[in-house]
């Protein structure tokens, strides 16, 4: 098995100053180009340790991307550890001292003296281009591997790992197949249920499933042999296992309620009271339902009690009906209070009012109550675009009640 290593250096990596972004994309992408990673270490700006971590590496793995330490300052360590891990010196490369020198004058500016650091290469190491900025890669052959030296800057490290190291890499492992993802989101099913559900599937040799969780969504992603005239029939079953907690097929559950708005454009005014905005704000995030949106109603949380013992649906129905009315909308969604555990949220459409009143099956933090339920409310609205049951079975939540009023005749 082809054994691939990712080492991130750096103190602020190390200690968890900056998240390691890069890591995560080099693991989704190597991974759909069949160079699954093996493992991934993460060094400090230590000389010693990061040369012995590179020799241990070229000693095991096939394939090993370096990450970071490429730039002009003391603290910059890689090119030289990769020359102590070598047992070579380092040499300045005259080739890439002019590129920096032309991307300077490019700038209407004078390079500094101390980027001529980026320029010295350990003996024999071959450069890999950076068309982005200052720092160029090498790489070099040490052992057994293959190493690839990278700048940590994301936007500098994703086109030299597209444009220089894969094409390497798929040269050097021509056997390898590329592989591609098919997503599917769920909401209200656990994951464990999700893979006890989709245990008993047959798949073809080289499909495989995964899962991450995304409160309040788990992601299902089968990946396959790219193009494989198998998947249509093996996502189908996926759908029929899964059902109608699918809220997304290659799409979030926003994107596929922006494409329903898309192709079929209607205006929506949101209420709410229980989620605080959280509905009005996630709506922003697409382009569709952004321009979908024509108001927003956000509700102070202190209601008179009893109304909310007597008809707390029927007050979320009041409350969809009032705000279609008054604002024109096509569609209305909206949330009443918290009371008691309980919520009652409602929809308002020109084919009728559906409403429901529950409560989560777990106690939540006030944050994840309020994305669980603003979550609840947008997947009526998808249902209902989608020609579903717009009121859903969920394994998180306990409907208490539900109602359904249709259009009156004229």
């Amino acid at each position: 098995m082809l054994q691939v290593v990712m080492i991130s250096t750096g103190e602020e990596v190390l200690h968890g100053d900056i998240v390691d972004t890069n890591a995560a994309w080099l693991s989704r992408l190597f991974f759909q180009h069949g160079f699954a990673l093996s493992r991934r270490t993460t060094v400090g700006d230590h000389l010693e340790i990061l040369a012995s971590e590179i020799e241990q590496c070229s000693l095991t793995a096939d394939l090993v991307i370096v990450n970071g330490g490429l730039g002009p300052t003391t603290d910059d360590l890689t090119a030289q550890a990769a020359a102590v891990a070598a047992g070579v010196g380092l040499e300045q490369s005259e080739f890439w001292v002019e590129q920096m020198l032309e991307k300077y004058r490019a700038f209407g500016r004078e390079m500094p003296q101390g980027n001529l650091k980026q320029a010295m290469l350990p003996e024999g190491a071959e450069i890999l281009d950076n068309p982005v900025g200052t720092a160029c890669g090498f790489q070099m052959k040490l052992n057994r591997a293959h190493l690839f030296f990278t700048p940590g800057v994301p936007s500098e490290f994703q086109v030299m790992v597209e444009q220089e190291i894969l094409p390497r890499m798929k040269a050097l492992h021509p056997e390898v197949s590329t592989l591609e993802c098919h997503r599917l989101y769920c909401f209200g099913l656990s994951e464990s249920g999700i893979n006890d559900t989709l245990s008993t599937l047959n798949l073809p040799p080289l499909f495989q499933l995964g899962y991450r969780s995304s409160m309040p969504f788990i992601e299902v992603k089968l990946f396959t042999p790219k193009g494989d005239a198998q998947v249509p029939v093996v996502m189908n079953e996926i759908r029929k296992h899964l059902g109608e907690n699918i809220v997304g097929v290659g799409l979030t559950m926003l994107d596929t309620i922006g494409s329903h708005f898309s192709q079929s454009p209607l205006t929506l005014t949101v209420a709410e009271q229980f989620t605080g905005g959280d509905v009005l704000n996630w709506l922003q995030d697409n382009p569709a339902t952004q321009s979908a949106l024509s108001q927003a109603w956000l509700l102070t949380t202190h209601v008179d009690p009893s109304i909310s013992d007597a008809e707390p649906m029927g007050a979320a129905l009041a409350m969809a009906a009032a705000a279609r009315q008054q604002t024109g909308s096509d569609l209305a969604l909206v949330c009443g209070s918290l009371h008691e555990g309980a919520i009652s949220i409602a929809l308002s459409t020109p084919k009728g009012d559906w409403a429901q009143h529950v409560r989560t099956k777990r106690d939540y933090g006030n944050k994840a109550h309020r994305k669980m339920v603003a979550t609840l409310m947008l997947d009526m609205l998808r249902r209902w675009q989608s020609g579903e049951t717009v009121v859903g079975q969920y394994e998180s939540f306990e409907t208490l009640s539900e109602l359904f009023l249709p259009v009156e005749p004229m």
